[in-house]
């Protein structure tokens, strides 16, 4: 019996490890770049470890200024490279070791327009919008699983709104796994990207947000939500209390509502614990 007992702590203890992720990946043309090439590096020794806001990993947690692009991302942004887009152009970031996502939550992309024309220089401390959702699918699947337009896919691909203005940009990605918020360990995956925006937007979105300040601990959807309890629709409702359940903008002045369906991402077999065990934070240039 005790034998069993440990084999099941063990068994549940890998699945955890391999549900973990990161955008370390930018796709353009439908090229894929090296890891970090276009994507601010962390400096985390396990970089595909989440945020939370409780039972942390590094001390961060969504209220610090590192929420924005993940710890200690800024001192890499000077030798991150910016990928050039034009407004319009659909774009992905992907997961690192084409890994998939595993956890059942909520996905967005926000941009945030760096004020002094280089985004190097920009921490992220300025206004942030947000372009692109997704979140469940179909109500009626497991609310642990596949319910989540998010599920098994290893990148999210997104549209750079046509009305974007040019200039230079963050582009943060972020996945939400919400199979701990009943205890208010809900996990946090984001990175960011360092792009150009070319074109002759002139579009403002009306809704904007600040990072840290986009999510708190009282949130309903982070701390006491329940995927294997509540009903699809008292889930949505979760979601509609917070920043998640706003409209994304998909162009002009003001709130438009852009998809929330699929992902549109190819899924590939999720990398193995022993393959990310070798994946550093100081491995730039991998493939």
């Amino acid at each position: 019996m005790q034998l069993s007992a440990t084999f099941l702590g063990m068994a549940v203890l890998a699945q955890s490890v391999s549900a973990h992720y990161i955008f370390s990946k930018l796709v353009v043309d439908n090229k894929v770049s090296n890891d970090w090439q276009y994507i601010r590096e962390t400096t985390r020794d396990k970089c595909y470890m989440p945020t939370k806001f409780s039972s942390t990993f590094d001390n961060l947690t969504p209220s610090d200024n590192d929420f924005r692009c993940n710890l200690g991302s800024f001192s890499n942004a000077a030798k991150t490279e910016v990928a050039e887009i034009a407004a319009g152009d659909s774009i992905a970031m992907k997961l690192f070791y084409d890994s998939t996502i595993a956890h059942p939550g909520p996905g967005q992309v926000f941009m945030s327009k760096a004020p002094t024309g280089n985004v190097k220089e920009y921490e992220g401390d300025g206004e942030w919008f947000k372009i692109w959702e997704t979140t469940l699918c179909n109500k009626n699947a497991d609310l642990t699983k596949d319910a989540w337009c998010a599920w098994g896919q290893s990148q999210f691909e997104f549209q750079i709104p046509e009305d974007t203005p040019a200039g230079e940009y963050l582009v943060r990605a972020e996945h939400i796994g919400l199979h701990g918020a009943q205890a208010n360990e809900a996990e946090f995956f984001y990175s960011c990207a360092q792009v150009k925006v070319t074109g002759n937007g002139n579009g403002t979105p009306s809704t904007t947000y600040s990072i840290p300040g986009l999510y708190n601990e009282g949130m309903t959807l982070f701390n006491g939500a329940n995927l294997w309890v509540d009903s699809a629709d008292t889930i949505m409702k979760d979601i509609a209390d917070t920043p998640i359940g706003d409209e994304a903008w998909s162009g002009g002045n003001g709130g438009q509502s852009s998809s929330t369906g699929s992902s549109s991402a190819s899924i590939s077999p999720s990398a193995t614990p022993e393959a990310w065990n070798k994946f550093t934070c100081g491995s730039s240039g991998q493939k």
